[in-house]
C-alpha cells in the first residue's frame, strides 16, 4: 500500500520533502493509516485534531487516542474543541455542515500560523465513489460526476488510489489500532445510507461497482477538461461588458447555450432550474427578468444582461429648497432664484417654481408611472419614454423621478423635465434641482 500511495503522490505531484504538512486525524482507520503512511514516506508532518464534542465521552475517548498514538510516533498534536450544537444553532446549518465549517477554518488557520504548505485528509476510494453517489442523487452536473479532487486549493488527499479494505488490512498487518465513529454506523444522513445501504447492494449487483464507478469518474475527469477548456474559450469570446452581458445570437451557436449560461451564471447565485428555465425562454420580450439572491438577470433586446442588486433607495422626502446628503453619499440641491435662465445641461432641472408645489420627492420610477415631457402636449408612460431613448433594462430599474406634493413627475432625472412646470415668458422665479457627488 505504501508503494501505491508513494507513486499516486509523486504522479500527481502533491507532495514536497521540504515543506511542513498539516494531517487531519480522527483517530478511524482512514486518518491513522495517512499519519503512518506520511511518516514512514518521510514526509514532514504534524496532526490536527478536533472534538466536536457530539458523541460525549467517545469524543473524549478519540481525543485521548490521538494524542497518545501522537507522542508515541513523536508527532506534534494540535487539539481544538467546538460547540458544534450552539454554532449550527447560531449559524442555522446542519450539525454536519457547522462540524465541517469549524474544521476546515480551523485547519486553514493552523496552517497559516505554522506556514505548513497543505492540509492532508484521508480521502480513499470509498469516499469518492459515495460522493459521485450522492451528487447524481442531488442531480448533478458534470463536475459533481468528477467526485473528489487529489488536490483542492490548500486541501490534499494522499489516499485515493487506496480502497477502505486496503487501509484495514493493511493497518491490521501492521498491527496498528484505531478508534470507531459509532454514528457512522447510524442511517440518519445520506452519506451514512449510501455507504451502509446503497454500495453493499451495489455491490451485490456487479461486485465490481467501486472500480467499475471509478473508471467512470476519471474519465468524467478527462472530459470535464475539454468542457472547461471549450466552455472558457466561447466565454472569453462572446461576455460584453466586464462579463456582465452576452449575445442572444452568439450564445445560440455554442453546442450548448444551456451549460454556457450555466458556467457564466452559477457563480452569481443562479439555481440550475433557474439557468434551465432561461435557456428555454431566450425568445421572451424584452424586459423580460430573472433574479437570483444578489444579481438580477435582464433580457434587453438581443442580449442577456448581469446586474447587481442594490439597496434600492427609500423615497426622500425634500420639504424646501436647501442640500441634502442622500444615503449613497450624493447631494440633492434645490435652489429657487428670482434669475430666470433655461438649462440645456440634462443633469440640470429648471422649472418654473409657481408650477411646483413643496414637498419634493426622490424615488425610483413605479409601474404606471407617466409625466410630459418638455415640449410635449400629450402624457407618455415613463417606461415608454426610455425604452424609446433605448435605456438598456438595467438601468431603467434604477432610474430616478423627482415629484411634487401632488405626486406628478416634474424631472425624469439626468433626462427630461416635465412640460408641465416649464419655464415661459410669465415666469418670475424659478427652481434648480442637482443631483451631484459633492
Amino acid at each position: 500500500m505504501l508503494n501505491k500511495v508513494e507513486e499516486y503522490i509523486k504522479r500527481n505531484g502533491l507532495l514536497n520533502k521540504e515543506r511542513l504538512y498539516i494531517l487531519a486525524v480522527s483517530g478511524g482507520a482512514d486518518s491513522v493509516a495517512l499519519l503512518m503512511a506520511m511518516t514512514r514516506l518521510g514526509y514532514s508532518v504534524c496532526v490536527a485534531h478536533c472534538n466536536f464534542h457530539l458523541r460525549g465521552e467517545e469524543s473524549d475517548r478519540d481525543e485521548r487516542f490521538v494524542t497518545d498514538l501522537c507522542k508515541k510516533m513523536g508527532v506534534e498534536c494540535h487539539l481544538a474543541h467546538f460547540d458544534t450544537k450552539a454554532y449550527a444553532e447560531l449559524h442555522k446549518v446542519s450539525i454536519e455542515m457547522a462540524a465541517r465549517d469549524l474544521r476546515y477554518n480551523y485547519f486553514e488557520q493552523l496552517r497559516r500560523d505554522l506556514n505548513a504548505e497543505g492540509i492532508c485528509v484521508a480521502h480513499h476510494k470509498n469516499d469518492n465513489v459515495e460522493t459521485v453517489l450522492i451528487n447524481l442523487l442531488r442531480g448533478t452536473g458534470i463536475h459533481g460526476m468528477t467526485g473528489i479532487h487529489p488536490v483542492r486549493g490548500k486541501i490534499i488527499r494522499p489516499l485515493l488510489c487506496v480502497s477502505r479494505d486496503e487501509i484495514e488490512s493493511w493497518l491490521k498487518a501492521e498491527g496498528q489500532d484505531y478508534v470507531t465513529d459509532s454514528t457512522n454506523m447510524v442511517n440518519d444522513v445520506m452519506r451514512n445510507k449510501v455507504r451502509n445501504i446503497v454500495l453493499p447492494m451495489l455491490k451485490e449487483i456487479a461486485p465490481n461497482a467501486v472500480e467499475n464507478i471509478l473508471t467512470m469518474q476519471q474519465q468524467m475527469t478527462e472530459a470535464e477538461a475539454v468542457y472547461d477548456a471549450k466552455i472558457s474559450e466561447d466565454l472569453d469570446r462572446m461576455l460584453k461588458d466586464g462579463g456582465t452581458s452576452i449575445n442572444i445570437d452568439d450564445l445560440l451557436t455554442t453546442p450548448s447555450p444551456q451549460c454556457t449560461l450555466y458556467e457564466w451564471l452559477k457563480n452569481y447565485g443562479f439555481s440550475p432550474a433557474t439557468i434551465r428555465q432561461i435557456a428555454t425562454r431566450l425568445d421572451r420580450p424584452s424586459g423580460k427578468c430573472w433574479e437570483s439572491e444578489g444579481h438580477t438577470l435582464f433580457k434587453d433586446r438581443d442580449s442577456l444582461v448581469l446586474s447587481e442588486k442594490k439597496e434600492e433607495m427609500k423615497p426622500f422626502v425634500v420639504p424646501e429648497d436647501g442640500t441634502y446628503a442622500l444615503a449613497d453619499g450624493r447631494k440633492l440641491r434645490v435652489k429657487i432664484s428670482d434669475k430666470v435662465e433655461i438649462s440645456r445641461d440634462s443633469s440640470l432641472a429648471t422649472l418654473d417654481a409657481a408650477k411646483v408645489r413643496f414637498p419634493l420627492t426622490l424615488r425610483h420610477i413605479a409601474n404606471g408611472d407617466r409625466f410630459i415631457p418638455f415640449g410635449m402636449k400629450g402624457s407618455k408612460l415613463v417606461s415608454d419614454y426610455l425604452t424609446d431613448i433605448k435605456m438598456p433594462v438595467s438601468d431603467k430599474m434604477r432610474q430616478l423621478v423627482v415629484t411634487d406634493a401632488d405626486n406628478n413627475i416634474i424631472w425624469l432625472v439626468g433626462l427630461r423635465t416635465s412640460n408641465q412646470c416649464a419655464i415661459d415668458k410669465d415666469t418670475k422665479t424659478m427652481i434648480t434641482i442637482t443631483i451631484t457627488n459633492k
